[in-house]
């Protein structure tokens, strides 16, 4: 296993190294002029070219791109030209308060999903099976910003149940799971994020128990008179592997997809950041939200990758 790890590992390095041209590259497409944002109305032209050589902006953008890898490898992801603080430190703090949201949604999907999509596939074309599928079919074909708009005015405005925006009543930008003041902010969020992951995992472990079950050794297992619960055990844990590959690639989806989710509840995460980051022009901010998300991204992967040979060793992968 641990050779297999290092290979997946190794695989990944060029993955990053190609996320990082385009997250460099990718921001300098959008129009306007990241310096104009500093300048004071009256700034003349020697101005913007002292503040341009001041972030290193003066350069061709070949040599912009590795200075900023090297100071990236270094963990430096340069200073916002909004707020002149590390990229880093608010990069980081959004993402632990994105994982939050992210790791709560994809908890409530996984054990809704899991317990029904298990359920339909021992109950094929029984109500239970019904109710399941169209479950399903909403939850990947309700855009989740929509959905989240709809539970701001059911739940915030109509009901006055649970609060509509933030992550505290003190304006708190860390997240803490112990305290039921910022837990409260983080369920109409959490909820709106799980329909899309409920419904595709749900699909997916409907489909993959369902195969388990048609197998020859599984109707061995009822012929010798094994019981319907210790079948379930089989199903599942051969078909774990395959609903395991679909929720990592759920939980980075969630991770790297939040912007909306995010704007909307005017939650401090990555999404949030980034949104801030477009506005402003602030491209230090923007590459590094960007880069972060991306190496999130394939970093949840290659831990998938690794825990799915942990728990099928017959799982391998060239």
């Amino acid at each position: 296993m641990w050779i297999y790890a290092a290979r997946r590992v190794l695989y990944a390095i060029p993955i990053a190294l190609g996320v990082s041209i385009v997250c460099f590259c990718l921001v300098y497409l959008a129009p306007g002029d990241p310096i104009q944002s500093l300048l004071p109305p009256d700034a003349t032209a020697e101005d913007a070219e002292l503040i341009r050589r001041l972030y290193g902006l003066d350069k061709p953008l070949p040599l912009q791109y590795v200075d900023w890898l090297l100071r990236v490898v270094q963990g430096d992801l340069g200073t916002s030209l909004q707020t002149s603080r590390p990229v880093a430190d608010e990069v980081f703090r959004a993402l632990s308060n994105t994982l939050s949201l992210a790791v709560g949604a994809v908890l409530i999907a996984f054990v809704i999903a899991f317990t029904l999509g298990t359920l339909a596939a021992f109950n094929r074309g029984k109500l239970v099976d019904r109710v399941a599928t169209a479950l399903s079919a909403v939850g990947v074909s309700i855009p989740n910003y929509w959905l989240a708009i709809v539970m701001v005015i059911v739940f915030a405005v109509t009901w006055r149940v649970l609060p509509a925006t933030g992550m505290g009543a003190q304006g708190s930008d860390k997240f803490n799971w112990f305290d039921w003041g910022q837990v409260q902010y983080a369920i109409l969020p959490m909820l709106a994020m799980a329909m899309v992951p409920l419904g595709v995992v749900m699909r997916s472990t409907r489909s993959a128990v369902a195969e388990v079950l048609g197998q020859d050794f599984v109707q061995m297992l009822r012929a010798k008179g094994m019981g319907s619960f210790a079948i379930v055990q089989h199903a599942v844990r051969n078909a774990l592997p395959q609903i395991l590959a679909i929720m990592g690639l759920q939980l980075g989806y969630l991770v790297g997809g939040s912007i909306l989710i995010e704007t909307i509840f005017t939650w401090p995460g990555t999404g949030f950041l980034m949104s801030k980051a477009i506005l402003t022009r602030d491209i230090p901010l923007l590459q590094g939200t960007i880069l972060v998300l991306a190496l999130s991204f394939v970093a949840i992967n290659l831990i998938v990758d690794i825990l799915q040979t942990v728990v099928d060793p017959r799982v391998k992968r060239a």
